[in-house]
């Protein structure tokens, strides 16, 4: 049939005007480099930002809302888009230490400036990587401060899927997992991990320095909103009228070990502001400790105290005769004898026990380092007016090293993962590294890659570490096989592992043994020996702690593991596992490799390719693993064998076993 010409220059014009919109209407998406995941902002009829994020073609998040709430501009409604700017990058970055040393930075970047009637101009900064998404938002407001009241972003997930996470809680995180239906979760904290289909991910945040945390709460079966800490009075945070928020992170990949391996949050992060990083250097210690958490010492002066003079002389000993390079001590300052009462500490006075300006100096002289340690009780006023003067002492003293900790709540109802808590850890990062002193924080903010930026910050606790097997239900080895895809996504953990006197026999033989914390008795570790010595490879840490009495490392053939063990890698790699049932890394620390397996409740055999030793090179591999002929936790077998990259290790592991492997060079 013949058209007529009326008809066809309709939809000629028609056709034009099409045209002519589209090319008005800016692309708002981003795709990672190699084009698999594609994030998309839009805007709804009343001007409200929104994101998505699809995986080869498929959806992961759903079109969910974004933006903030303020008390004195709007922030969230009524924008439109003035402009969309892309940029890309691919380089590498060295970092004075860390998993790997060196890291490649490939993403796309999408800026999409937005106005609103108010004069309010919101920008989405969306970055795009090959194993993920991070966006955060830059605001300019005519407003010389703000009060944020709450924070619209969300994530509503394509579909069901199985998370693990530990349940929302503003004052800790040492809370065991849970291993839910995405559906079935009702707050949580992050990282948020979760397969949904074929993928994994994990939620959480990167570059967090002047604002709460969040978690996530769910608002109907399958979305979730970010929920910041709050301060006394309601509000979440108060910024400048132009401000810049974290980064929100979703981490994606097709193994459950590709999150492990992922550099996305440290990628968000600034680089280094401290210029020379010469004095910070990752160490393995030990330290008067668990002996605390045992019940047979204790943190005050007395009969049973730990940190004395005697005491301090003889792990310095031990540390410089096992190629250990520091030693801890808790309970070494005046105070502990606050404890529940002001929580008030002196943290330059040592206890009339503990000379410490004599274990100072033995300790230079025998080429150990001294670490110091301040628990603040959560009195923050009080630390904040006297850290200064304690860490020019710590300086003075030689020492570069410090452990903190903030075990109780905070004055005045503060949160400690509120804006007020989050600003006070960053002055602590900040102040130490003017001492050239490094940190490892208890009872911590949660890290989000701001080890980048202050390199100082080497470590925290911040899950249930070691201590909870002193005098809890302990540690399953569940909970050992998650803690690597939740919590150590994060960033480096000081869980203090190591512990060869599984059965605590000789705490038990101690007629004084003091239940402190409850009845201790029955406690032991819920895992073999061969297990807790691969903990070292499992768990990174850059300051990594042989955390038993060291009566109990004395003489042990398999302490030679942690004595052969370098803290300070070059190159990391999870190689195989699923999310509670096991987990085998790999590291490398100049020519030599460490490797570390374990598995869950259920015994377990694996075979291993040997592919990331240097090719064409022999190794003498000394092998620590469990022994199938005992019937104790405490039995290892070690053997060495002649391997290299060619070979495949075949690792039999019995329940809550696990083996730990170095590959040294044949020849050296």
């Amino acid at each position: 049939m013949k058209r007529s010409p009326l008809r066809s220059a309709a939809v000629a014009t028609g056709l034009a005007t099409a045209l002519v919109l589209a090319a008005c209407t800016p692309d708002t998406s981003v795709s990672s480099p190699d084009g698999r995941i594609r994030a998309t902002v839009t805007l709804n009829e009343a001007g409200s930002p929104a994101w998505q994020v699809e995986v080869d073609g498929r959806p992961l998040i759903a079109p969910s809302r974004l933006g903030l709430e303020a008390r004195e501009a709007n922030l969230a409604d009524g924008f439109s888009i003035e402009r969309v700017a892309r940029d890309r990058r691919d380089e590498t970055w060295t970092q004075p230490w860390g998993e790997n040393k060196i890291l490649r930075d490939r993403h796309r970047e999408m800026a999409v400036e937005m106005r609103n009637p108010e004069g309010i101009v919101l920008t989405l900064r969306v970055r795009a990587f090959d194993d993920g998404v991070g966006f955060r938002y830059e605001y300019r407001t005519p407003a010389d401060s703000l009060r944020i009241t709450d924070e619209r972003t969300a994530f509503r997930f394509a579909q069901d899927g199985l998370s693990w996470s530990i349940d929302g809680n503003y004052d800790t995180y040492e809370l065991p997992y849970r291993e839910l239906p995405v559906s079935a979760v009702e707050r949580a904290n992050t990282p948020f991990t979760f397969r949904i289909g074929s993928l994994y991910g994990s939620i959480h945040e990167a570059a967090l320095y002047d604002y709460p945390e969040i978690h996530l709460v769910r608002q109907d079966s399958l979305l979730f909103k970010a929920e910041p800490a709050p301060l006394p009075d309601g509000v979440k945070a108060r910024l400048a009228g132009s401000f810049t928020t974290p980064w929100r992170t979703l981490q994606i990949g097709d193994r459950a070990v590709d999150l492990i391996n992922s550099a996305l949050i440290l990628h968000l992060n600034e680089p280094s502001k401290i210029a020379d990083t010469s004095w910070i250097r990752p160490q393995k210690y030990v330290g008067v400790w668990w002996g605390m958490h045992l019940g047979t010492q204790v943190w005050t002066m007395g009969p049973r105290h730990g940190a004395t003079t005697e005491n301090a002389i003889r792990h310095i000993d031990f540390a410089a005769a096992n190629n250990i390079q520091g030693v801890l001590f808790e309970g070494w300052n005046r105070g502990w004898e606050n404890w529940g009462g002001n929580q008030q500490f002196d943290y330059v006075e040592p206890y009339a026990d503990f000379d410490l300006e004599r274990i100072a100096r033995y300790a230079a002289e025998k080429g150990v380092e001294l670490w110091m340690h301040n628990e603040t009780g959560g009195n923050i006023p009080d630390y904040e007016a006297n850290m200064e003067r304690a860490m020019h002492r710590y300086a003075e003293l030689g020492v570069h090293t410090l452990k903190t900790g903030y075990a109780g709540g905070f004055r005045g109802g503060y949160l400690h993962h509120s804006q007020y808590g989050v600003q006070h850890y960053q002055r602590v990062v900040e102040l130490a590294a003017k001492y050239r002193i490094m940190l490892d924080v208890h009872e911590p903010i949660k890290e989000t890659g701001i080890r980048r930026t202050w390199p100082n910050m080497m470590t925290r606790e911040g899950a249930r570490g070691m201590e909870w097997n002193a005098w809890s239900e302990g540690n399953s080895a569940e909970y050992l096989c998650t803690l690597p895809f939740v919590r150590l996504l994060s960033g480096p953990m000081d869980y203090t592992p190591g512990i060869f006197d599984i059965y605590y026999e000789r705490a038990k033989n101690d007629p004084g043994r003091i239940q402190w914390n409850g009845d201790n008795s029955r406690c032991e570790i819920k895992t073999t020996l061969a297990r807790q010595i691969a903990n070292w490879v499992i768990i990174y840490s850059p300051l990594q702690m042989a955390a038993d009495l060291i009566e109990n490392y004395e003489g042990h053939p398999a302490f030679r593991f942690f004595r052969d063990f370098d803290a300070d890698c070059d190159w990391s790699e999870a190689l195989q596992g699923e999310i509670g049932d096991y987990i085998v890394v790999a590291r490398r620390a100049g020519d030599r490799f460490f490797l570390g397996a374990g598995t869950n409740g259920e015994a377990r055999a694996i075979v291993q390719p040997l592919d990331f030793l240097r090719p064409g090179v022999a190794y003498t591999a000394r092998i620590y693993a469990d022994d199938p002929d005992s019937p104790l936790r405490t039995a290892c077998r070690i053997e060495e064998r002649r391997l290299s990259a060619a070979d495949s290790l075949r690792i039999e592991m019995l329940q809550a076993g696990g083996c730990a492997v170095s590959f040294e060079p044949v020849g050296e």
